[in-house]
């Protein structure tokens, strides 16, 4: 849609009012034994099991595409009573040099390959540059990709510039899936998280993104409720569904219950299934699997027994 300044500009944002809210989420909605484990398999779903370290090899993505297809140990399905089920995560993230590797262990199974890009984490790219990374790395096959915005757009208020910026990335990505990351850590305000996330989501993004995981601080729930409360103002005046993704920071798989409560209050079920909701972790599943070998065994496994993503 058109730039639309008016469904953001004078938007206040009550930083004391969303930290309580945020503080009382976890505090009031506690799961145990099998509905836990429940809520905890649908976070594997919902995972975009991530490597962006700078040594990354064609083996580690490998071993972290094997990961995804088989998030589990078999003696954990079983004991779940579901070895019958298909559970993968909900997507595998890498860097785009390395999209061939992923999309090559992923094939046969319908896990998208996501790539980051336009000089992921900073950004601090020319925009031609950062355009061509992602015509590379859809090019290579990945059907999403993780876009960084100018933070100094946002800073300045200069929302006709972050708009084109988006809107370009959104044109370059072509049929991929486009998460707009904000980097909210950086962002100073809530009013400008809510800014921000309005004007990517009127640019065209599927989905914004919390964080890079490379800022001093990365997804938090007060900041998370701010950018679901922004989602679903959209929706209202729109009609249109975006999708969200809190990154960096997460690794319990608390976090990852606490998440879902946050999607499940402000959204509803329907922002609990991959289309539209995803954790952008890769640590979080190692604690996600070792809560689960408890609800079977009653014994904390040690990460040892795990096979590393």
């Amino acid at each position: 849609m058109k730039l639309s300044p008016e469904m953001f500009e004078g938007h206040g944002v009550n930083r004391s009012a969303a930290e309580r809210r945020a503080a009382s989420l976890g505090a009031r909605r506690s799961v145990k034994k099998q509905w836990q484990a429940a809520w905890l398999i649908n976070a594997i779903r919902c995972i975009d099991l991530t490597t962006l370290a700078g040594d990354d090899t064609a083996e580690r993505v490998r071993r972290l595409c094997a990961k995804a297809r088989r998030p589990l140990a078999a003696h954990i399905m079983d004991g779940l009573g579901i070895s019958g089920m298909t559970l993968t995560t909900g997507a595998v993230c890498v860097y785009p040099t390395m999209v061939p590797h992923a999309v090559k262990a992923l094939r046969g199974t319908d896990i998208p390959v996501a790539s980051v890009a336009t000089g992921f984490p900073a950004g601090l790219m020319p925009l031609k540059l950062r355009l061509e990374e992602i015509r590379y790395a859809v090019g290579e096959g990945a059907a999403e990709i993780d876009i960084v915005i100018t933070r100094e757009h946002v800073l300045k208020g200069n929302w006709s510039a972050l708009y084109d910026e988006v809107a370009a990335m959104r044109e370059a990505s072509g049929e991929s899936h486009l998460k707009a990351i904000l980097a909210t850590g950086d962002l100073q305000t809530l009013r400008n998280v809510y800014s921000a996330s309005m004007v990517a989501m009127q640019a065209g993004a599927d989905f914004i993104k919390t964080s890079t995981g490379k800022e001093g601080v990365n997804a938090t729930i007060p900041v998370s409720l701010v950018m679901v409360r922004a989602l679903r103002d959209y929706l209202d005046a729109t009609g249109h569904r975006v999708g969200f993704k809190p990154a960096g920071g997460m690794r319990s798989a608390k976090d990852a219950l606490n998440w879902q409560f946050l999607m499940k209050e402000e959204l509803g079920r329907d922002w609990l299934e991959p289309t539209l909701f995803r954790l952008g972790a890769s640590s979080m599943l190692g604690d996600i699997e070792r809560q689960l070998e408890h609800n079977v065994t009653g014994r904390y496994a040690a990460s040892s027994r795990h096979a590393l993503a």
